[in-house]
């Protein structure tokens, strides 16, 4: 236990040199994005250093990760959210975006690992894989509709009032994935509970 936490407070280093070659300092060996890439969904923290500028380069590495997992097919991420995203770069609300998909991504995952525990426990790992596209398409195109809604404030002929009311949708629309979010999980906790099944 010990162990684990001190893991946790203090991230593996890693170095990135010249040559490109990323070295393990915990393990004094050099590794690859690959072995990165493993890192993470072990759970391992890791923070990457320039080896020559001692700049934290670990966004970089990790952006490079996703990208490389992209080109092999492993295709998480829709071209509609990419360019969105890339539409919010230099946009005076690219400061809230970080923040929502992070927020997202944890609501995700919590999701996520609820779900695998109740389909592993009540069918032996069998999924309705209908059932689940149809509620992440909903998921997806809720979340599209949240990004879109802060694109009308870059304009500078928009009046105060109308920059109000854009703003006031945005957050209402934020406000019902939240609610769309906390319904989702009352329901997973339903389906977690012994003898109950689940909501058609």
């Amino acid at each position: 236990m010990a162990d684990k936490e001190d893991q946790k407070s203090a991230p593996i280093t890693i170095k990135k040199y010249a040559n490109r070659r990323l070295y393990n300092t915990a393990t004094s060996s050099y590794v690859t994005l690959d072995h990165l890439c493993q890192m993470v969904k072990d759970g391992l923290d890791f923070v990457v250093y320039d080896a020559k500028t001692g700049e934290d380069i670990t966004r970089s590495v990790l952006t490079q990760i996703i990208v490389e997992e992209e080109s092999k097919g492993q295709n998480l991420l829709p071209i509609s959210f990419l360019r969105q995203l890339i539409g919010f770069y230099g946009d005076n609300m690219q400061w809230m975006v970080p923040r929502y998909l992070e927020y997202s991504m944890q609501s995700f995952a919590r999701n996520q690992e609820q779900m695998r525990d109740y389909f592993q426990n009540t069918l032996g790992g069998m999924f309705p894989f209908g059932r689940l596209e149809e509620v992440g398409k909903q998921n997806l195109a809720m979340f599209e509709r949240a990004m879109r809604m802060f694109t009308p404030f870059g304009p500078q002929e928009e009046g105060a009032e109308q920059a109000a009311a854009a703003r006031s949708e945005a957050e209402q629309s934020l406000e019902d994935l939240q609610k769309r979010i906390d319904d989702l999980q009352k329901q997973l906790s339903t389906f977690s509970k012994p003898g109950k099944p689940p909501a058609k």
